[in-house]
């Protein structure tokens, strides 16, 4: 009998990932306890990572029969979209208050300043809801790796955002979901079928474009991007593996800690003082502040209100959000080549969603 349950909860998950490197074939018994464990772990990381990291996601550990959980309903999708549209134009806000200030702040500063905010914001936050602001788990090994990445993919997406224009940088880091299905296949054993691994190489396709190499118009500056879409994605990696004890507050508090000493570090290298901000630019970085944890909560609240597969493809409107504000408040253009490469790393993204769901 507990075999039979645990089999019925194992066919849900994959094999253990130890049996599968190993090659050895447990006895009855062990193997049962076994799959009982991979089941249940494997089903946590998911769900945790799902809520957690980034609508990319949900594109990996697809398997051919779901898991139990009820469907949402008709509202609950339609209001888990909306929370997905405005977490992205709060992105995108966040973003275009960045490179505003960046024209007076030394890139240093603004790193340190926002992430002070944030990570108070969260921080009044955390303890609102009776949570220590500390545990041991603050320090496991996913945790360290994730602030690694943190401090890789916010450092240079913001020199992207302030050196380059914004519209581009927003469509590079459109790509993230792409190279999470392909770290996901190449280092935790995700199965990712030739289509999807066409659809990854159709999008990764639409960077370089974008990117321009060999073209009078190719800068050196637009790998800052790319830069920042690969640390971004490690992110999203290791928050699907964090701990289970760890609230979404307390990641995101965790989340903006190590922006300080991204800000730090850059500072000690560029070594262009601190100056005191004006008025302007003061209401202009509390802006950003407000406009990233707003955006960070409401993806929150999205990835928790409806169905991953009905709100997820929503996360591309960041795009429209985020060119838009690079043309109205910035003059930025668009070049036929970043349109070609935006619409190849939208309908690759929106493809891999559709086969994750079969």
């Amino acid at each position: 009998m507990a075999c039979r349950r645990s089999a019925v909860r194992s066919r849900y998950a994959p094999p253990s990932l130890f049996a599968q490197q190993k090659g050895v074939t447990p006895p009855m018994a062990s193997r049962c306890e076994g799959r009982e464990r991979d089941s249940f772990q494997y089903r946590h990381f998911t769900v945790k990572g799902m809520a957690l990291a980034s609508p990319a996601l949900p594109f990996i550990g697809r398997s051919n029969e779901k898991a139990p959980m009820p469907p949402a309903t008709h509202t609950s999708n339609l209001t888990g979209t909306l929370w997905m549209i405005a977490a992205m134009a709060g992105f995108a806000i966040e973003d275009a208050f960045v490179k505003q200030v960046s024209a007076t702040l030394p890139l240093g500063q603004i790193l340190v300043l926002f992430g002070i905010g944030g990570a108070l914001v969260f921080a009044i936050i955390t303890l609102r809801n009776g949570e220590a602001l500390y545990t041991a788990d603050v320090i496991s090994p996913p945790m360290r790796l994730r602030v690694a990445f943190e401090i890789i993919g916010r450092l240079f997406y913001i020199l992207a955002i302030t050196l380059t224009p914004l519209s581009s940088a927003t469509v590079i880091l459109q790509a993230t979901p792409l190279v999470v299905v392909a770290a996901a296949a190449l280092f935790f054993g995700e199965t990712v079928g030739w289509r999807r691994w066409s659809a990854i190489l159709l999008g990764l396709l639409g960077v370089v474009i974008i990117i321009g190499p060999g073209t009078d118009s190719f800068s050196i500056l637009s790998l800052l991007a790319v830069m920042g879409m690969l640390g971004f994605a490690g992110r999203d990696l290791t928050s699907r593996a964090a701990p289970a004890t760890l609230s979404t507050t307390l990641l995101g508090l965790y989340g903006f800690l190590p922006i300080i000493v991204a800000g730090l570090c850059f500072a000690l290298w560029d070594q262009n003082p601190f100056v005191m901000p004006d008025g302007p630019t003061t209401v202009s970085m509390l802006c950003a502040v407000l406009a990233g944890t707003a955006a960070y909560g409401a993806l929150m609240k999205a990835m928790r209100t409806g169905d991953v597969s009905a709100v997820t493809p929503f996360r591309y409107t960041r795009l429209i959000f985020g060119v838009a504000l690079g043309v109205l408040f910035f003059g930025e253009t668009l070049s036929s080549a970043m349109l070609l490469g935006s619409g190849l790393i939208v309908l690759s993204g929106l493809f891999i969603l559709s086969r994750s769901k079969r």
